[in-house]
């Protein structure tokens, strides 16, 4: 089983679309063997207070930890992110993880060129793999349109992009 080291922000993007038939959620943490840092664990919390989508989708996967292994990871005082990200840079990394989920659209150059041997995925590639791997079917990669919505991407070109095969099929 591949090791995904998750980032809060890609967790939330899943934890939009938990409880659906299939959930994108559980789907993942069957499939890979999970791992965040303490601090992704400390932001999910902070996140699940508010009531608004965000919240919800936090404590979504804050419901889910079980299935998740939580870790300390050390933080890189010259990293230009914040301690989550951070963290979970630094896992992936001391992990030899296969893969890295980060939502952070706007920062992923500094991320992936933070990553040793780790793969960087978001939110709309890794539905497409589970797609692509028959875990999802294209109807339930739908929830990508969920996740946009909840989290204001509908007009983010990298998502309108990962999107297209799904309207395609």
């Amino acid at each position: 089983m591949s090791r995904l080291v998750a980032d809060t922000s890609g967790l939330v993007s899943l934890g939009v679309a938990a409880g659906g038939d299939p959930d994108p959620l559980s789907v993942c943490v069957d499939r890979y063997e999970v791992a965040v840092p303490a601090r992704v664990v400390e932001e999910l919390r902070d996140t699940a207070s508010y009531d608004d989508a965000h919240g919800r989708a936090a404590a979504a996967v804050i419901d889910r930890t079980d299935a998740i292994s939580t870790r300390s990871a050390a933080l890189d005082a010259d990293f230009p992110l914040d301690d989550g990200e951070n963290a979970a840079v630094t896992l992936a990394n001391d992990l030899d993880a296969a893969l890295l989920l980060c939502d952070e659209f706007n920062r992923l150059g500094p991320i992936h060129a933070s990553l040793a041997d780790t793969r960087l995925v978001t939110t709309p590639t890794l539905l497409s793999a589970l797609v692509r791997a028959g875990a999802l079917s294209v109807d339930d990669a739908t929830a990508l349109d969920d996740v946009a919505d909840a989290r204001s991407r509908d007009a983010n070109a990298y998502v309108q992009r990962a999107r297209s095969p799904f309207e395609q099929g």
